[in-house]
């Protein structure tokens, strides 16, 4: 039977405990497991570094909810990258990247596995022509955000897909700032599917953590073994806060959304204002392709602000009910300057964003409160 997406992220991978009757999945708080003679392993576990039943429910649960056969989780968007990226990729190996990429990532391409060998190129992923004339006899993959970090950059997921795999390599997507919920990479071509299950999945701040989604079993079976190899797996209570949070993130999306299309009409016609970045408004250069992947527009929004750097910072001090912070996706709203906090890392780069942009993480609160705040913020 076919099920709708509230409906697996709520049931997935959790059964009621067949001891107790238990109807949320428990927190095994355990390193080692008996073995029923050498070797003899009780449903697969030995060490919960290899695998832990909490663990087990989560990441069956978001295979389920993006559509793939194998989901894995970590203890960081940024350790789910590593593990993808070494497991896919070899010292003289290349990888096309979104020229506004997290800064995150840009760092660890940048910094980590440049210095290991692996080298990089970021194109404007909007342009499919851009990017195929970027792929290289030895590039390995396509790394797509969509929308992009802190640009809220569209890119068309089916056609990069197709230029991927015309030159053997695969294509890998951030889903993070859309979440399954908006849209489903998989199905329309991707082969890994990558998410900072701190954000919108987990959607309550209090966790950190990390996924990996593949469409073939095959290389499931490849992440699975790095996973283990290399250790960087979510804690057993981590996983039981991020499958708490993906049982709600339909209605939170939902809430999301409505909100940031308010914020983003406000932002439109304020006289300090001099741009929007968010895909749901039809001047959107991605909008159509947007409109086509995703089930709705996202609640990030972006802007860039007249009067340069220090307006922008002065819009983040002055701002109440948004709070000042790194991160994303929480149901509370917050604001950040990108130049000088989540993308520092890319300043002096082809990524660096421009010194006039703040990003939103549009929250759940009462709209009109978030719009007065805003409204008082921008002066």
């Amino acid at each position: 039977m076919n099920h709708g997406f509230e409906t697996l992220a709520i049931h997935a991978g959790q059964e009621a405990d067949p001891y107790t009757g238990a109807v949320v999945p428990p927190i095994y708080a355990v390193s080692t497991y008996k073995q029923d003679g050498v070797g003899g392993l009780r449903a697969g576990y030995e060490y919960s570094r290899s695998a832990n039943p909490t663990r087990t429910a989560l990441e069956e649960a978001l295979a389920a909810v993006e559509g793939g056969v194998r989901g894995l989780a970590f203890a960081s968007g940024l350790a789910a990258e590593d593990t993808l990226l070494r497991a896919v990729c070899k010292p003289g190996d290349h990888v096309v990247i979104p020229d506004d990429a997290y800064g995150g990532t840009y760092r660890l391409f940048a910094r980590v596995l440049e210095e290991w060998g692996v080298t990089f190129d970021p194109v404007p992923l909007g342009d499919v022509d851009a990017v195929r004339a970027a792929v290289q006899p030895r590039t390995r993959a396509i790394w797509v955000e969509t929308p992009t970090n802190p640009l809220l950059n569209v890119a068309d997921i089916a056609a990069l897909a197709n230029v991927a795999h015309d030159a053997g390599a695969l294509l890998v997507v951030d889903n993070t700032f859309a979440s399954p919920y908006l849209q489903q990479p998989l199905g329309l071509g991707a082969d890994v599917v990558v998410h900072s299950t701190t954000k919108y999945v987990g959607g309550h701040s209090d966790v950190v953590g990390g996924a990996l989604v593949t469409r073939s079993a095959d290389l499931g079976e490849r992440l699975a073994y790095h996973q283990n190899a290399m250790g960087a797996v979510a804690g057993p209570f981590d996983a039981w806060l991020t499958l708490r949070g993906l049982k709600t993130l339909g209605i939170r999306m939902d809430r999301h959304c409505d909100n940031a299309e308010r914020v983003a009409d406000l932002l439109l016609s304020h006289p300090k204002v001099v741009q929007v970045l968010y895909p749901g408004l039809p001047e959107h250069p991605g909008h159509e392709v947007a409109a086509k992947q995703m089930r709705r527009f996202g609640g990030m929004v972006s802007f860039r602000v007249e009067g340069g750097e220090e307006a922008a910072v002065a819009v983040c001090d002055r701002a109440r009910l948004f709070t000042l912070g790194e991160s994303l996706g929480g149901v509370e709203s917050l604001i950040e300057h990108p130049g000088r906090m989540t993308h520092a890392s890319a300043a002096g780069s082809p990524l660096e964003v421009p010194a006039d942009l703040v990003r939103l993480s549009v929250g759940i609160e009462s709209i009109d409160d978030l719009l007065a705040d805003l409204s008082q913020a921008l002066g």
